[in-house]
């Protein structure tokens, strides 16, 4: 069976320079967690660890032989690359031109291996007017099939006024955006986070809950906004089984009915119409199971987050979820050919 990846990132080099001080600067904890992963001085850290972090680089900025022989071994047909890390942090006098040339790089990728990679571009998205004009020539010049954003865009969320007419080309242009998680803001992390040793505040703050706990948040706000009533074409990806957001749904609706939020729809139809979900390399089977019944098997996609996740027993976990066939192609493949307009 054909799998087609949607969170799969390219680690680049010159936004990974330009943006770690701006990052470290906003959660500082981020040096500390550098620090246990480089030094060998922590005592949860053996040499095994930190060669796994350095092949987690190595990997991430391979966009050649390396990663197609991960592939392959994985059973992965196609990988749709984004720029990971936190390149939306850079300085703003270079995140234009760092942008256009992170995603000509991944084009060179994708004219190298047209059946095997396809992408979302990165933005400048601190300023909008930029991000627009990035988008529209990454997908009508480069092919591109949307964008990922990585965290907040700038000190608001994507629902402030000023997004408003980016989100417009995302609904002209017919193509997704992809909600990834990003950097709690510094208040939030010292309020939330704090007061633990550095390893448990580091993985709180990140990925154990912080930055994913920011997704879902986002993503709500921009439902909240109006945004899909009046972009009726716009839809949204979200990763991790939907950011925390999908579990709370019916709590949501019943605290916020439309007579308070003057929608047009509840949260959740809102949701199950105009926003897709992906397990982003958690193959867990009960979350699937929730997801599915909410969603039905038309909205959800399939990601790895690659090179961050294993790529252990993908095939196994499609071929052993309890659907029928037809449903399994429509999360391995179908359901990505139809969104992003993939010609089979």
């Amino acid at each position: 069976m054909k799998t087609i990846c949607l969170e799969e990132h390219y680690l680049d080099k010159a936004f990974a320079k330009a943006s770690m001080a701006v990052a470290r600067a906003q959660a500082p904890f981020l040096l500390d967690w550098g620090r246990m992963v480089t030094d060998g001085n922590h005592p949860d850290r053996s040499r095994p660890q930190i060669e796994k972090n350095d092949l987690i680089n190595l990997k991430g900025a391979d966009l050649g032989s390396g990663r197609l022989a991960d592939m392959d071994q994985a059973g992965i047909t196609m990988q749709v690359l984004s720029v990971g890390g936190f390149p939306h942090l850079s300085p703003a006098a270079e995140v234009v031109n760092l942008s256009r040339a992170a995603n000509d790089r991944l084009a060179q990728a994708i004219n190298a291996h047209p059946d095997r990679f396809l992408a979302f571009a990165t933005l400048p998205w601190a300023q909008p007017d930029e991000a627009e004009k990035e988008l529209e020539r990454t997908v009508k010049e480069l092919g591109f099939k949307g964008a990922l954003l990585n965290g907040r865009p700038s000190s608001h969320f994507i629902d402030h006024p000023d997004f408003n007419r980016l989100l417009e080309c995302f609904n002209t242009l017919g193509v997704p955006l992809y909600l990834h998680p990003g950097l709690p803001v510094r208040n939030v992390q010292q309020a939330y986070y704090s007061g633990f040793n550095s390893e448990v505040t580091a993985r709180l703050s990140m990925f154990g809950w912080g930055w994913h706990h920011e997704a879902g948040i986002q993503l709500l706000r921009l439902i909240l906004s109006g945004a899909f009533d009046k972009y009726p074409n716009l839809q949204v990806i979200s990763g991790h089984w939907g950011e925390m957001l999908p579990f709370w749904l019916q709590r949501l609706d019943d605290s916020l009915p439309q007579a308070a939020t003057g929608l047009n729809r509840t949260l959740t139809r809102t949701f199950q119409e105009q926003v897709y979900v992906t397990p982003s390399g958690m193959l867990t089977l009960p979350h699937f199971q929730f997801i599915y019944g909410l969603m039905g098997s038309q909205r959800i996609l399939f990601s790895v987050d690659y090179p961050y996740q294993t790529l252990d027993g993908i095939p196994e976990f499609i071929q052993s979820l309890p659907i029928p066939e037809e449903d399994k192609e429509a999360i391995a493949f179908r359901n990505a050919e139809r969104l992003l307009q993939i010609k089979s």
